[in-house]
């Protein structure tokens, strides 16, 4: 468009039949920095309109989080619901999710028929929105840390779900935790953790769980299970595989399905 503007000024200046063609001729110099200008700007209304969830790349708003390097296995949860659904059938009926934004996971549970829920968040979570501070104050969600004994009797739950918070912890206190969280369990207990080499905001880590999280792999947890006693829950796995493989799901945390202690 530039170029047809300097062409036109030019005729114009040639032909001296324009008044002001000297403004123009000066306003052409100035176009290559108003188009970059204008295509910033437009960079920056396409990032936001995606950013909003209506832009082209709106369904795929968690990718975006993930190269950015702010990645949740909550996130993940939520994904996996309707697979587990199908893995645990009855047993999620009564579902306790431990984890950051845990009212996130419960909200969405809550939509399911027949399903009671909790939850745990094992962080401050100074930011809470309404909704959140309202199923606080119910008792639905509590702020516990996970380190220490969980306010619950035995078998409280059919079923318990965790994500984000194991990778926070040391051998130290998962020898204290995953007892725990199996001891609350009646039917199984279903951890989701990040796999080797996946990144998170260094920042938000810091200030809110106090340092990064240690990823580790699935051999390192399988020989950590062996150690607390906790033995795979092979008909659930099987399950889950099943109903992941038919919905093409691939879960982008590890899922790890253990029978509970009895």
């Amino acid at each position: 468009m530039s170029r047809r503007q300097v062409s036109s000024t030019r005729r114009f200046v040639d032909t001296g039949n324009f008044p002001l063609a000297g403004a123009l001729h000066s306003k052409s110099r100035s176009s290559p920095l108003l188009s970059v200008g204008l295509i910033l700007l437009g960079a920056f209304l396409l990032i936001a309109y995606a950013y909003s969830g209506h832009g082209i790349f709106g369904g795929n708003r968690e990718g975006l989080s993930k190269i950015e390097g702010d990645f949740s296995c909550t996130l993940e949860v939520q994904r996996a619901i309707p697979i587990l659904k199908k893995a645990y059938g009855d047993s999620m009926h009564k579902v306790l999710h431990v984890g950051p934004d845990t009212c996130s996971v419960v909200s969405q549970l809550l939509k399911e028929e027949e399903t009671e829920v909790w939850g745990v968040e094992p962080y401050d979570i100074e930011d809470a929105d309404a909704k959140c501070k309202s199923a606080i104050r119910k008792g639905i969600v509590r702020v516990a840390d996970i380190k220490f004994p969980l306010p619950y009797r035995a078998n409280s739950f059919s079923l318990v779900i965790v994500s984000d918070a194991l990778d926070y912890l040391s051998p130290k206190y998962l020898n204290r935790t995953l007892p725990e969280l199996a001891r609350v369990a009646s039917d199984g207990l279903v951890i989701f953790a990040g796999y080797p080499g996946q990144q998170r905001a260094k920042v938000a880590e810091l200030s809110k769980f106090g340092k990064p999280a240690k990823m580790r792999s699935s051999s390192w947890w399988i020989r950590f299970f062996v150690q607390t006693s906790l033995e795979e829950n092979e008909a659930a796995f099987k399950k889950f595989e099943q109903a992941a493989s038919k919905r093409s799901y691939k879960p982008a945390c590890q899922v790890f399905h253990l029978n509970p202690y009895h």
